[in-house]
């Protein structure tokens, strides 16, 4: 039998595949007079760096996305509209990825950074909305709760720990993306389930 999330489902990758898609977007062909196509090259390696992080960045949150759909089996109206307001988030992705790299060599790079570690904010916010959501309404397939609890605390992080990045931003805007960096890593290791004993997995 079809799980009654199918749709959600195959609706949120088209979503994603697109969000991540349109990250090259930002990539231009330079311009510029004869012999210097490699120092112009160069000069665009924050729109580089940008894109790439931005590419793991969605690629990881089509991750937990998928972790997530791995739990719910049920789906109810506050999960589709939780659920689109998730993939809202998703698709400004590219825009504060193109701001960063267009203004990250200027006076205007603390603003541009911290429009970009806000959106991960937010995003946070919602991944949380939409997962807590499930857990409350009983939407979960119920022979994982060890590991939908172990996704629960792992989330709890989320919020605090992008908000930090996003003040930091206004200290160091290279810490602030290392920071953010550093927190998808973490988001991106599966969750630890805890056993008899209180031991991680």
């Amino acid at each position: 039998m079809p799980s009654e999330t199918a749709r959600v489902e195959a609706f949120s990758d088209g979503v994603f595949a697109i969000a991540i898609t349109l990250l090259i977007l930002n990539l231009k062909v330079p311009s510029g007079p004869a012999g210097h196509l490699g120092e112009a090259l160069v000069a665009q390696w924050p729109t580089y760096v940008a894109f790439l992080i931005s590419f793991a960045f969605i690629g990881i949150m089509w991750v937990n996305h998928h972790r997530l759909f791995n739990h719910i089996r049920r789906s109810d109206n506050r999960l589709l509209f939780l659920n689109l307001l998730l993939l809202l988030g998703i698709t400004v992705v590219p825009f504060p990825t193109a701001l960063l790299a267009a203004h990250y060599g200027t006076a205007n790079r603390t603003v541009a950074a911290a429009v970009f570690n806000g959106t991960y904010v937010v995003l946070a916010v919602f991944f949380n909305l939409l997962w807590h959501h499930a857990v409350r309404a009983g939407l979960l397939d119920a022979a994982t709760h060890e590991s939908a609890d172990a996704i629960s605390r792992q989330y709890a992080v989320g919020p605090i720990a992008y908000l930090a990045c996003f003040g930091l931003t206004w200290v160091s805007v290279p810490a602030s993306l290392i920071l953010n960096i550093a927190l998808a890593v973490f988001f991106a290791a599966p969750p630890k389930t805890q056993h008899a004993g209180g031991k991680d997995a």
